[in-house]
């Protein structure tokens, strides 16, 4: 028998698989030449330099705000038209103040009224920057400004609640309360011109009005009671004013009817009067008649259902009732 020789199989080719490329020789490159480029290099790194120089130092004043340019701390120009700016690069740095008007909440206070009541006010103020060299000059910084504005504004309005009565705070309809926002705004502005902060205040409200914990029901249980003493006082005005009415109603009732009655004695009076003409000229053409009418008359008045007559047979009066006219 033979020896197993190994058996020659082919490997059959994939149709699926593409066949393999040879690979082409790798030719060495040459190295880049940037002496070749270097004028062309330093140009554009000198351009971009100067755009980003540029950029940086563009500003944009808007129609709202203030542009501040210091050079070395020190201010140089103060831009309020709108428009499009540039500073000095590395030396001058640009800043923004606000040109809008804005709404500082100052801070709650106790103070005493002139009838030594103790209350809490909240007031709010609307102010804006009119001269912004003042104000970095004096106040340096808005936080700055505003300190200064709310301790005038607390100043202000205590000296000017310390001049009312509580009542007279609180009540609306009050003229003295009316005008004291108007005060307090004047005064305000006038401090902050003699120091020259650069600011104005525009108007200066409160907000609020409270008492202390403490004297809250006291004064509530007062006014409650000053409430129904109105009251009272508006019941009885009431009252007294609905009595004079209904006088002067009866009394002028009274007259119309005494009017009335005199009117309708004096008709009745001519009535009779023309009553006993006409009787008079009746009776006067037949005398007899009128003697035996009064008489009839006068049984009608004097006879009654249960009446008892006592008379002579003879006297006429008998003789009528018996029926003997002749």
């Amino acid at each position: 028998m033979e020896p197993n020789k190994p058996q020659n199989n082919p490997v059959k080719p994939n149709p699926w698989e593409k066949p393999l490329k040879p690979k082409k020789p790798k030719t060495p490159r040459e190295p880049i030449n940037f002496k070749k480029y270097w004028k062309l290099i330093t140009v554009l790194s000198l351009a971009l330099f100067a755009l980003i120089i540029l950029l940086t130092n563009v500003y944009v004043v808007k129609e709202n705000e203030y542009r501040v340019v210091r050079q070395f701390g020190e201010v140089v120009g103060i831009y309020e038209e709108p428009g499009i700016r540039m500073k000095t690069p590395f030396i001058q740095s640009v800043s923004t103040l606000p040109k809008y008007q804005m709404t500082y909440d100052v801070s709650e206070a106790e103070i005493n009224t002139k009838d030594k009541k103790r209350i809490i006010i909240d007031n709010y103020a609307v102010w804006h920057v009119v001269n912004p060299r003042e104000l970095i000059t004096n106040a340096v910084t808005i936080v700055n400004a505003e300190s200064r504005m709310e301790e005038f504004i607390y100043s202000v309005v205590r000296t000017e609640l310390g001049q009312l009565n509580y009542d007279e705070i609180i009540n609306d309809e009050n003229s003295s309360r009316g005008s004291l926002n108007d005060n307090v705004t004047a005064r305000v502005n006038e401090l902050l011109e003699k120091d020259q902060y650069g600011i104005r205040v525009v108007d200066v409200r409160m907000k609020r009005t409270d008492l202390p914990e403490e004297n809250e029901q006291s004064v509530y249980t007062r006014m409650i009671s000053e409430r129904d003493s109105t009251a009272q006082d508006y019941l009885s005005q009431g009252d007294a004013k609905k009595r004079e009415i209904e006088a002067q109603a009866d009394r002028e009732a009274q007259e119309v009817i005494a009017s009335a009655k005199k009117e309708a004695a004096l008709i009745q009076s001519e009535g009779e009067s023309e009553a006993a003409k006409i009787y008079n000229a009746s009776f006067s053409k037949d005398p007899e008649f009128y003697e035996l009418y009064r008489s009839l008359q006068s049984y009608t008045k004097t006879i009654g259902d249960d009446t008892v007559i006592i008379l002579p047979s003879d006297s006429p009066y008998a003789q009528i009732l018996s029926g003997n006219l002749e």
